[in-house]
């Protein structure tokens, strides 16, 4: 399995799995290429939002460990645990807490641990484990060029010369080198063994997006505990606003006065920081609460958030705020994943030309303004087969089980196959075909040259 992501109009292989890369595939190729060695190769689409997301949680909890987390390029973390190591019952038993605290949440991590940065870089991706203290040169002889974090051309480069191994390369007269790849390699590589510092820039994850209520006296009505929410949601709005976030996903937590609580999801159809909107959408859940001997202190926590434009003034923008509070209130009852609608897809192909997606995924891209394409059917289902013969459409023939006779058709118009996708009915092409029936049915029909066949795929009303 691989994941595939578009870059300079080619679709190039961005993530493998295990197998995949035994099979000699690596990041970067383009996918003929890739079929080339695995025609049988799953792939899937690169989602660099979600990998961010995952990152930035890995980053957060990694902070248990030690307070110095930052960013290691788009897949990894970097951490300086001076001082922190012992904590854990040192750094053997730190690695081993990280890889079965990972494995419990279906992730598995390459780990490297030494004295430099660049030296833990090296032994995670090249060779996982712990080199001993003062022991890094040693750890980083056998490995190759490329674990010094250099430029391809650079590590082509010294290759050819002979220079395969970091060994190889640290007792190298420095002079012939610096001349012929400048300082970035030498600079790489003092910066692996010590010689040349290399600190972790850590970054403070956001504070959360919450409010607090502390009640002087328990409450147990509905009305109180809205009462409360209301001023919590003024508090919270002002938050957004002053980042220009709209809140997709709140909490409302509720202590009670024995140390008990619970906490009330509500998931948003579209990014809100209304105040006079959110209220009446708590409404229902509030009321199925247990207050027992009564509720002490209220929280309310934006857990996730989204740039939010600038509020737009007028009948359509008040249209489409109620549409979504709509989708909110049915949402809160079956949830907001089971309401769908139709969005346009890239492709020339009509059953591929859309997807059935959560109305609350995000806005539906701007329809065309001004579209230039042949007619399409208002129906339009998957391709039915026709029985029927010849390269053009059919005097007589039938579909669902229905005898029908042709009394005008128009066309062709000939749609080519994807060739990089599979296709039920082969790769192949398709000419369309508008035919009108002796018996009222107005149907959008193909014709497949390189598998003769008929088939149906809409109808005109």
């Amino acid at each position: 399995m691989a994941l595939i992501l578009r870059q300079n109009n080619a679709q190039r292989l961005y993530g493998l799995n295990a197998e995949a890369e035994t099979l000699g595939l690596r990041p970067g190729m383009t996918l003929p290429e890739a079929r080339a060695y695995c025609p049988d190769l799953i792939l899937r689409d690169a989602d660099l939002a979600a990998d961010r997301r995952l990152l930035v949680a890995l980053q957060r909890w990694s902070m248990r460990y030690c307070p110095w987390v930052g960013f290691d390029g788009d897949d990894g973390l970097v951490l300086d645990i001076t001082g922190s190591a012992g904590l854990a019952g040192g750094e053997a038993a730190m690695l081993a807490d990280m890889q079965a605290r990972a494995a419990q949440a279906g992730l598995s991590l390459r780990t490297g641990l030494a004295d430099t940065r660049g030296a833990a870089w090296a032994l995670a991706r090249f060779a996982p484990g712990i080199a001993a203290p003062g022991q890094g040169a040693q750890a980083l002889a056998p490995l190759p060029v490329a674990a010094l974090r250099l430029p391809s051309d650079q590590v082509t480069g010294l290759q050819r010369l002979g220079l395969r191994r970091i060994g190889d390369l640290a007792v190298t007269p420095r002079g012939p080198l610096a001349r012929r790849f400048g300082r970035g390699v030498l600079d790489q590589l003092d910066r692996a063994l010590g010689h040349l510092p290399d600190p972790v820039s850590g970054q403070a994850p956001p504070a959360p997006l919450a409010v607090r209520l502390t009640l002087p006296e328990p409450i147990g009505l509905v009305s109180d505990v809205m009462a409360g929410l209301e001023r919590l949601r003024e508090r919270l709005c002002a938050l957004l606003r002053a980042r220009d976030l709209g809140a997709r996903a709140l909490v409302l937590g509720l202590r009670r006065v024995d140390g008990a609580g619970c906490e009330l999801p509500l998931h948003l159809a579209a990014p809100m920081r209304d105040p006079a909107r959110i209220l009446p959408l708590f409404a229902r859940t509030v009321e199925g609460v247990d207050a027992g001997f009564g509720i002490d202190q209220m929280r309310l926590e934006a857990v996730r958030v989204e740039p939010l434009a600038p509020l737009q003034i007028g009948s359509s923008a008040a249209g489409a705020d109620r549409l979504d509070a709509l989708l909110t209130r049915i949402g809160s009852r079956i949830g907001l994943d089971n309401i769908r609608r139709f969005r346009p897809l890239d492709s020339h192909i009509p059953e591929k030309s859309f997807a059935l997606v959560p109305a609350a995924s995000g806005p539906a891209p701007a329809p065309d303004p001004a579209p230039i394409r042949p007619d399409r059917p208002l129906t339009l289902f998957p391709p039915e087969p026709v029985v029927a013969r010849g390269s053009t459409p059919p005097l007589r023939f039938r579909w669902r089980g229905m005898a029908l006779t042709t009394a005008r058709a128009s066309g062709p118009e000939r749609i080519a196959p994807e060739w990089w996708a599979e296709d039920d009915l082969g790769r192949g092409l398709r000419d369309y075909w508008k035919v009108e029936t002796r018996q009222g049915r107005r149907l959008w029909m193909f014709h497949t040259p390189q598998r003769p066949g008929w088939f149906v795929q809409g109808e005109f009303l």
